[in-house]
């Protein structure tokens, strides 16, 4: 995939090309089309967008914005706490 293939060649000329890549796809199916059932053989899965974490040191590869993952500005782990009665309060 054209817009992929450019990225990576960006991130690579930046110094990032050694960097692991974690794989970002729908949890609907093994393949790239969650109409496939069951676990498919012998199909390429299309990348189609790649995405640089270089604070985390890592890239993401995937379909394309569907498959990312989306976190917040603030940690989800600032909002955990022990309350009086020793309780742990604020997990999802």
């Amino acid at each position: 995939m054209p817009e992929a293939n450019r990225k990576i060649k960006l991130y690579t000329d930046l110094g990032f090309g050694r960097l692991p890549i974690c794989m970002a796809k729908t949890h609907l199916s093994f393949s790239h089309d969650p109409n496939w059932k069951g676990v498919p053989k012998s199909y390429k899965f299309p990348i189609r967008d790649v995405r640089l974490s270089a604070g985390a040191g890592s890239s993401t590869a995937g379909r394309g914005n569907d498959d990312h993952a989306r976190l917040g500005i603030v940690p989800a782990a600032t909002r955990v706490d022990i309350d009086e009665q020793e309780r742990i309060v604020g997990l999802f």
